[in-house]
């Protein structure tokens, strides 16, 4: 049984490096996708990798993918990796843990001597976090064919840059076609985002799927009025009509709880005035459940909510349906590599579902995935404040080393062999 560990020091201090590029006064990293920081991080990974050995390729939406060599160059490779792209406001840990973490796997394999039997590779995906340009796991979207690569290169920040005007500005348009290839396995290790692994005093995560999610705006029509004069009773008040909404939604989460997720959000009127009954009102709903039946049941609930509410207050409503991002059930073998590699090390753990999406959703499309959770402070991410350990950084590069050598070694039928 594999019990090697990755050196947590080395791991640490490149973590701290890549968060000093972009670094906010609150104690984060800005590295927003296709600009300067990104790139900045972009550059720093790839001096690390290419002094590990590896050899880097981009494809056609930039995503960058550095190769430590296997014995059998014919074998699919076992690939790891995440981003480093961030939100404006976001940590030093989401997404940059997966790539790192998957560097210093190669690394260690290097320090000790293990030739794998297939190739390993890191990836760094584009635009994961979809903060500047307005698309969430982007760039392994158009890998796995979810979204067109066309398509991609069209969409425009809030200045009006759009992505192939940055992908070219920055050398990052690839020559390796950005589509699927045939991967022995995928894994992605990264902090949980949530507070489940904390709150029950949990070291690892083992990532058994991630929840569905689907996203709507909700538009209202009222009528618009003075406030002062018009009556409470003779009003059609798009306002009052979300409350009752909201409420609703609300109670049926808890209902089909406890992995039932709701969030309101983008709330906008018009006009815009203190003193007007608002002729619009509209906002953006986030649904989530990691089972398909229970995620038709809160659509279909959601749409029953909307217009029993509107129409008893004579509001028109409008509900359209923006992504539709089914839930996924990762791989049996790749969840065992994990589950296999905790046990020996002994670090506490549990199955855990992903409330969030990951690259790994598209990846998982094409190739069997997993992946691997540690847990955060008070489960916090997507802000300054996201903070994980020293300790717990290495605990979980060290599961994800595990994983890749019963993958990329015993699995695919090789022994360890030194290299040399």
């Amino acid at each position: 049984m594999n019990t090697h560990r990755v050196d947590g020091e080395r791991l640490w201090s490149r973590l701290m490096a890549m968060a000093e590029i972009g670094a906010t006064e609150g104690g984060g990293s800005n590295r927003q996708a296709l600009s300067d920081e990104d790139a900045a991080g972009r550059e720093l990974f790839e001096g690390w990798a290419r002094e590990a050995g590896c050899e880097i390729t981009v494809d056609r939406v930039g995503n960058l993918f550095a190769r430590r060599a296997g014995r059998d160059p014919s074998r699919p490779p076992v690939l790891v990796g995440s981003h480093l792209d961030t939100q404006p406001t976001g940590g030093r840990f989401d997404g940059v843990y997966g790539v790192l973490g998957g560097l210093e796997v190669l690394e260690r394999l290097n320090d000790l001597g293990i030739e794998t039997e297939a190739p390993v590779e890191v990836a760094v995906w584009t635009n994961e976090e979809g903060s500047r340009f307005q698309r969430s796991m982007m760039g392994s979207g158009v890998w796995a064919g979810v979204f067109e690569l066309e398509d991609t290169y069209d969409l425009t920040d809030v200045d009006g840059i759009s992505v192939a005007d940055e992908l070219q500005r920055l050398g990052w348009v690839g020559e390796l076609p950005a589509e699927p290839r045939e991967l022995t396995a995928s894994f992605e290790l990264h902090i949980e985002q949530g507070p489940i692994l904390e709150t029950d005093e949990l070291e690892v995560g083992v990532v058994t799927g991630v929840q569905g999610l689907r996203w709507f705006d909700i538009r209202l029509e009222g009528f618009p009025a003075h406030a002062g004069p018009t009556p409470m009773s003779g009003r059609r008040d798009p306002a009052r009509a979300i409350a009752r909404i909201i409420d609703g939604v609300y109670a049926m989460a808890d209902e089909l709880g406890p992995w039932a997720r709701a969030t309101f959000a983008q709330f906008s009127s018009f006009p815009v005035s203190p003193n007007t009954i608002p002729l619009e009102l509209t906002c953006s709903l986030d649904l989530r459940h990691p089972d398909l039946d229970v995620l038709d049941r809160l659509e279909s609930g959601l749409r029953e909510i909307v217009a029993r509410e509107a129409g008893l207050l004579g509001v028109g409503f409008e509900i359209t349906l923006q992504n539709d991002s089914p839930p996924v059930a990762f791989d049996p073998a790749c969840i065992e590599a994990v589950r296999t590699s905790v046990d020996g090390l002994g670090y506490s753990h549990a199955d855990i579902v992903s409330g969030a999406g990951h690259d790994a959703c598209y990846v998982a499309k094409h190739a069997p995935t997993a992946m691997v959770f540690v847990p955060c402070d008070d489960g916090l991410s997507h802000n300054e404040a996201e903070r994980i350990s020293a300790a717990q950084a290495e605990r979980g590069a060290s599961v994800l080393l595990g994983a890749v050598v019963r993958t990329a070694v015993e699995v695919s039928g090789g022994p360890t062999r030194p290299r040399q």
